[in-house]
């Protein structure tokens, strides 16, 4: 599958995403219509949110999707990390929303009218929303689309919502103990709040360059062996990453009788091979220097 065939994919997935999630938001708002119930309510403001955060995730795709430019010459994707970190906060918004809307309800009474009905909607909801957030998730960690993978949590998280909220109606079914409904509205939205937190830590560390550990020791590793076959070393080795788009840079030290030529082929050869080793786009930065020249540029001062 080329570049341009794995975009459009991610695009139809996006897509799905958003239509789906107004399917959602109208079952959910009716199922509130007819029940009353705060669990709902919380609910369906859960959708609400992901309805915006999904516009705004689509937004995000398509500028990442875009090739580098004079004014974006390493690309567009850390938009990526601006759209989790959205994400992220649209879902902390609407976790305060249930705590306010739940302790209310708690403290001025809850009534609740066709419970079966409710619960049968809300359940239907979970199902629908389970199966595309698994969907959506699986498509971004298998083309590393952090949007689609943050939005694909997101639903998950309202999946698990929702199955929170069918609980929720069962036990006032079960008990008929009403603040079964508010509380449990609560639990959820305490679960939802890890959810929203973890996406916007991982946009954080995204924005702050921080290099991806395991690509870091994959490619020292495969350094040490290459560069010992040609009887160098390196040092001074740098990775920044976004997705699946590494930007790789390490001084090669030659001895000093090498010739410029020589030391070239040899560079060019190892950045050959590190393509080809790893399933991922590298961009990789070579700087070459001699033993002598190395021990004068990088003396420690006195």
């Amino acid at each position: 599958m080329n570049q341009a065939q794995i975009n459009t994919v991610l695009k139809h997935a996006m897509n799905l995403s958003f239509f789906v999630g107004i399917g959602m938001l109208l079952l959910k708002v009716s199922a509130y219509y007819f029940t009353g119930s705060t669990a709902i309510l919380s609910d369906a403001s859960e959708s609400i949110v992901h309805i915006a955060a999904v516009a705004f995730a689509s937004f995000s795709l398509r500028i990442s999707l875009k090739p580098a430019d004079d004014d974006h010459q390493f690309g567009h994707a850390k938009v990526a990390f601006f759209s989790a970190a959205f994400e992220g906060t649209m879902i902390l918004v609407a976790a305060l929303y249930i705590y306010w809307i739940s302790l209310d309800k708690i403290i001025n009474g809850v009534q609740l009218e066709q419970l079966s009905f409710g619960t049968w909607m809300i359940t239907l909801a979970t199902i629908i929303s389970g199966v595309l957030g698994f969907y959506l998730v699986r498509i971004g960690k298998k083309h590393d689309s952090l949007i689609l993978i943050a939005n694909g949590r997101h639903i998950l998280t309202d999946s698990w919502t929702s199955l929170g909220v069918v609980f929720a109606l069962l036990m006032v079914s079960w008990t008929g103990w009403v603040y079964w409904d508010p509380i449990i509205a609560i639990i959820v939205a305490t679960n939802i709040v890890f959810s929203g937190t973890d996406l916007v830590k991982k946009s954080f560390i995204g924005l702050m360059d921080t290099a991806d550990k395991t690509m870091k020791i994959t490619l020292k590793t495969q350094l040490e062996v290459l560069t010992k076959r040609y009887s160098i070393s390196f040092h001074d080795f740098k990775l920044r990453s976004v997705g699946t788009t590494h930007w790789v840079a390490f001084h090669l030290l030659f001895p000093d009788e090498i010739l410029l030529v020589d030391a070239h082929r040899i560079a060019t050869e190892i950045e050959d091979v590190l393509m080809e080793q790893n399933d991922c786009t590298l961009h990789i930065l070579t700087h070459l220097e001699t033993v002598s020249d190395h021990d004068i540029i990088h003396k420690e001062p006195r």
